[in-house]
């Protein structure tokens, strides 16, 4: 190994670390904060779907000129600003709560800065990966970083339903703050990556226009981005349901609660581990055909059953649902970053990410306006329907032609 490959080594693994200690304390956090919502201030089903859609409203508001300002923006100071924002805003919920004026106002409140703060740091960060890693490391890196975000989504709730039972909602949260802040931490040892600046900068509309058109238009990207679209409005309506689901229809204790979410971190750890050998089998379009498939299936499983029929039920379906959908993201994700132009790809991410990402509060919001009519089991099986649209969108475009993504003409 080179001196050069060696520092490009040791870059991407304290990025790579610092990553990843930020999603250990936020899957704590997932277990934690609605938890906080139906324990501490006893959120109803529309105020649970409320603050989902909050954690990912900001996708939707400034999701497409998040690409524009990263783009012009010093990458690594983006990145730290937003994780000691998150920091703030999770440390003010045990603040509020030890002088007893928590309310879910201000949970909503705080999911929104949440949200506003991750659109910014997942397109820098999603940025900056290509630019400390050869093309060829791609797939196996964005492998590894999902591989790496499933196990602390399997450790994460299984620990967070733990503390929960142990210390309470509340303090648990804190978790979530200090690993932000050993994020930003990490970030600071970072080199600083800023995209080449032109002597004039092009309106912000005119960037956004092209970056939209571009991703629109093409024929593999396009697809792509509509049956991720689907597979996150199905994604919203779990993370708004699930713990209502399981603490008031099926009556799990917290312990048991976090067990079960882990269940997703099982489903991506294997998704991950399986997807250059599934890619290399099948090949990559045929693959994200398939990994819709499985989607279906997964999401159908969940809410089937009753007594401890529906915990299996709901663990087998959340691993199925969950394995599909991170095939369905490492591939479409590593075609996105190796096919865009470098000049376009932070407006390529964000695009994909206003789009597919905004329709997750939104499954959260139906999910929620739904849920306080008929229950969540039913609720659930309601958004298979949107599941169906995961492999029915890839069948219906050029993809189904073809045996791998890159095979379609970049030209056409």
């Amino acid at each position: 190994m080179t001196v050069e490959s060696a520092r490009g080594a040791s870059v991407f693994w304290r990025w790579w670390t610092a990553g990843t200690i930020s999603a250990v304390g936020s899957a704590v956090g997932a277990v934690a904060l609605p938890l906080t919502a139906l324990t501490i201030v006893d959120a109803s089903p529309f105020e649970m779907g409320m603050i989902v859609a909050a954690s990912y409203v900001a996708w939707i508001v400034i999701g497409l000129p998040a690409g524009v300002m990263v783009q012009r923006l010093p990458m690594r100071r983006v990145q730290i600003s937003a994780d000691l924002a998150r920091a703030a805003a999770v440390i003010s919920i045990p603040l509020a709560w030890w002088l007893d004026c928590l309310t879910v106002a201000q949970l909503v409140i705080v999911a929104l800065v949440i949200s506003f703060a991750n659109v910014i740091f997942d397109v820098a960060n999603s940025t900056f990966l290509p630019s400390i890693v050869s093309k060829e490391q791609l797939q196996s890196r964005n492998s590894l970083t999902s591989g790496t975000h499933a196990t602390t989504q399997l450790g994460g709730p299984s620990i967070g339903g733990l503390i929960v039972q142990l210390l309470g909602a509340v303090p648990t949260l804190l978790v979530d703050a200090v690993s932000y802040l050993v994020s930003a931490l990490f970030l600071r040892t970072l080199p600083e990556r800023r995209a080449e600046a032109p002597d004039r900068w092009p309106p912000v509309r005119a960037m956004i226009r092209e970056g939209w058109r571009f991703v629109v238009h093409h024929p593999v990207m396009g697809p792509c981005m509509w049956a991720a679209t689907a597979a996150n409005t199905v994604c919203g309506a779990q993370h708004a349901l699930y713990a209502l689901y399981l603490v008031r229809e099926l009556h799990a204790a917290p312990g048991l609660v976090g067990l079960l979410l882990a269940a997703d971190g099982v489903g991506t750890l294997i998704g991950a581990a399986l997807t250059s050998r599934i890619t290399a089998r099948l090949g990559t379009a045929r693959a994200l055909i398939v990994a819709g498939f499985v989607s279906l299936a997964g999401a159908l499983v969940v809410p089937l059953g009753t007594g401890w029929e529906a915990f299996v039920a709901f663990a087998a379906g959340n691993v199925v649902f969950s394995a599909g959908v991170v095939v369905l993201s490492v591939v479409t994700r590593t075609y996105r970053q190796m096919a865009s132009p470098p000049e376009l790809l932070p407006r390529v991410m964000a695009t994909v990410r206003f789009v597919s990402w905004g329709a997750i509060p939104i499954g959260g919001l139906i999910a929620g306006v739904i849920a306080g009519v008929v229950s969540s089991r039913v609720t659930l099986m309601t958004f298979v329907v949107a599941a169906a649209c995961i492999p029915l969108v890839l069948l219906a475009s050029p993809i189904r032609h073809l045996r791998d993504l890159s095979d379609y003409p970049q030209g056409d």
